[in-house]
């Protein structure tokens, strides 16, 4: 089992050992554990009444085989202009990992196989996860892989000797270098991978993918993760919400859930902060409450992780609503409906999703 420990902040939470010097990202033996946190109890080890039921097990098992379907020849997801997409596919495989299948294990293994080799034949020379037809944003979809990458370097048979896991391992270090030489001063990340401006939409992928990789026992930097926290906490607004960038703007829900995981991801466990986030997106976002739209998949996404985290009350009452709005929102033929990025994104999320109480992937956990 992996020994999974929050990053550091440098806000006395957790030793300052588990970084690496300032400046470059290298690999690590793995930490000792560090004692709980005091603050919200997450949900990782308390599990709430009746979060599992035949009827999720049997939307789960429809998605899965519907996402199958949809996987194109090269082991890409994604069509039109999210055409075999680098990010499209690391979810995807996140969503088959969330159930426990990788390559050489489960149902599923080889389709997550297929879907890692596409994800490893599209790493440049700079450290950059995208494939050629990427035209928007390639840092999100740089930051999903790269969390992708972080998620399936432990879990894979053989651990660190394999062939495939020497490439899992080499990719990941490229791919964490280059989110660090990124970051901008304000301490965030922005769609293209220069430090010019950033958004704190990009920059939780970027903080996601870091977290992986730390807990897979790759050594971050702990100054782009004081900067980044930093960035995340300058967000806020006073509603509890988070704007979109620093120069101002109103809360939405969507970054809002990305914003308060964030600072979980981050090891800030408990604070003002963190309650006035929850709070805003019990008020703004809780299942039910008028949160269609094109960003549906991504916030809730981020909200469950939340919650989860946030553990207690929050999480028990979240997750029941949440698991059975996804339920009602399938489609016949198992897949979940999204008219910006399409079929493969709303089903990966949705699966992601609803696999939260099965807690197979790293990242959710304290």
């Amino acid at each position: 089992m992996r020994v999974v420990l929050p990053l550091t902040l440098g806000l006395g939470i957790v030793a300052s050992a588990m970084y690496a010097q300032d400046g470059d990202v290298a690999a690590s033996e793995p930490a000792a554990a560090v004692p709980a946190v005091e603050g919200h109890q997450s949900a990782e080890n308390v599990v709430a009444e009746n979060e599992m039921n035949r009827e999720l097990d049997l939307t789960v098992g429809q998605g899965l085989t519907a996402l199958v379907d949809l996987q194109n020849e090269d082991g890409s997801w994604g069509t039109g202009r999210y055409s075999h997409h680098a990010g499209l596919t690391a979810l995807a495989c996140l969503a088959f990992l969330a159930d426990g299948h990788i390559p050489g294990r489960g149902r599923y293994g080889e389709v997550v196989e297929e879907g890692l080799k596409f994800i490893l034949d599209n790493v440049n020379e700079t450290g950059m996860i995208a494939a050629e037809n990427t035209s928007h944003g390639p840092m999100y979809g740089h930051g999903f892989a790269t969390l992708f990458l972080g998620e399936i370097y432990g879990m894979l048979p053989g651990g660190g000797d394999s062939e495939l896991s020497t490439k899992v391992h080499d990719a990941l270090i490229k791919a964490c270098r280059l989110i660090v030489q990124t970051q901008n001063r304000e301490g965030g990340w922005r769609y293209n991978p220069v430090p010019y401006d950033a958004d704190i939409s990009v920059t939780i992928c970027q903080i996601m993918a870091l977290r992986s990789a730390r807990n897979a026992g790759i050594d971050i930097p702990k100054s782009t993760i004081d900067r980044a926290v930093e960035y995340v906490e300058r967000s806020q607004n006073t509603d509890g919400g988070f704007k979109y960038q620093l120069v101002g703007g109103s809360s939405a829900w969507p970054r809002s859930g990305a914003g308060v995981a964030s600072l979980y991801y981050a090891g800030i466990y408990e604070g003002e902060k963190i309650d006035r986030g929850l709070d805003y997106l019990v008020k703004s976002a809780f299942p039910g409450r008028n949160t269609a739209g094109s960003h549906y998949f991504y916030g809730h996404y981020y909200c469950v992780q939340a919650m989860y985290l946030a553990g207690g009350d929050y999480w028990e009452s979240w997750w029941p609503a949440i698991r059975d709005e996804l339920i009602d929102r399938q489609t016949d033929d198992g897949t979940w409906e999204d008219r910006h990025a399409g079929d493969a994104y709303g089903t990966a999320m949705a699966l992601i999703i609803l696999q939260m109480p099965k807690r197979y992937l790293p990242i959710f956990q304290k």
